[in-house]
């Protein structure tokens, strides 16, 4: 081989993304599930290892960059977006992923949840929902159902939980998408949808606690019933669910319905499609839930707006040419804009 040859570098599998360090979750957590598509999914998004970077708060899902054999940053409870934003900003060349947990992102984490949505970071959010604080041994957290009954909240939690999907999409978010941990066909495809998204893009994944609130989810996801009450949302598809794809989601002066296929004898191609690009049918389907209707996972928003790294890049460059006098920091320290108190 010449010097002018390229040296081609080995291709990049799971293992590569699998860290030395013992995973310390409990036996059954649904964490096992994302952490193993996050590491199958890194070697096929076209970033070089060592441009990833994860970055976590506090939290069951927080220990996940330790998992990670990529750089990682292990912050302070409620702010990991914020380094996120304070990296992506400085180096927008990485590609930065946030791991955070229904408490840590929507409780003392709920404003930089909403801000870095609005600004539209080029960053991806993962957002483990287990309703629950389940590292702190079982206290309610904002997305816990009303009557909740935990540690903390003995006679049962009397606070409306938030909807985190509906809050991303409130908060302007550019991408935003749900997933199941045990669907896991699903839940990879998702996790490479928001990696080729520029912008903010942000996942909620419904994750069970075996622990502090095992089968959260267990009336939405096992199988005996799962076909029927969730309801998989595919771009520019009626929305259809049910074993034989028998109901569907219509509009009609703006509220939700559910029609028998059969029974109405409709036809499909004359069915609403779904449209990620609309923002305001995205917040309408988001707020369907279970018993009433089948709960909606896929992806919800997929829009185009100017990435904050893009532009905060643009604008650096133009300050960078328009500027006059030294670019030295320690010269302009000691500019004219100090002077000295004898």
């Amino acid at each position: 081989m010449t010097a002018t040859q390229a040296v081609q570098k080995p291709e990049l599998t799971r293992k590569d993304f699998v860290s030395d360090a013992e995973v310390r979750w409990c036996p059954g957590c649904g964490d096992f599930s994302i952490l193993a598509q996050v590491q199958k999914c890194m070697p096929k998004i076209g970033v070089p290892r060592e441009n990833i970077v994860f970055i976590s708060g506090i939290g069951c899902s927080s220990r996940f960059p330790y998992y990670m054999d990529t750089y990682g940053f292990h912050s302070i409870h409620g702010r990991a977006m914020t380094l996120a934003s304070g990296l992506k900003a400085s180096r927008p060349e990485l590609s930065v992923w946030v791991i955070t947990g229904d408490g840590d992102g929507l409780s003392i984490g709920g404003n930089h949840f909403l801000h870095t949505l609005r600004r539209n970071m080029d960053i991806n959010i993962i957002m483990f929902n287990n309703r629950i604080y389940g590292l702190t041994k079982g206290q309610y957290s904002p997305t816990s159902e009303q009557g909740k009954r935990t540690k903390s909240s003995p006679m049962g939690s009397i606070s409306y939980p938030i909807n985190p999907v509906r809050a991303a999409i409130a908060s302007e978010a550019t991408w935003v998408g749900r997933s199941v941990d045990i669907d896991t066909k699903h839940l990879s495809s998702m996790i490479m949808a928001m990696a080729s998204h520029s912008g903010a893009s942000f996942l909620e994944v419904y994750q069970d606690c075996k622990i502090f609130n095992a089968g959260a989810f267990s009336h939405l996801t096992d199988k005996t019933v799962r076909d029927d009450r969730l309801l998989y949302l595919e771009p520019d598809q009626p929305m259809l669910f049910g074993k034989e794809k028998q109901y569907a989601i219509d509009i009609k002066t703006h509220r939700p319905m559910i029609l028998d296929m059969e029974r109405s004898r409709m036809d499909s191609k004359d069915l609403m499609k779904y449209d990620a690009s609309d923002p305001t049918l995205a917040y309408m389907i988001s707020n369907l839930d279970y018993p009433k209707f089948p709960v909606p996972v896929g992806v919800f928003v997929d829009i185009e707006r100017a990435s904050y790294s893009d532009l905060l890049e643009g604008i650096t460059n133009e300050a960078k040419e328009k500027a006059e006098g030294p670019d030295d920091l320690r010269t302009l320290l000691a500019g004219n804009n100090t002077w000295s108190i004898e």
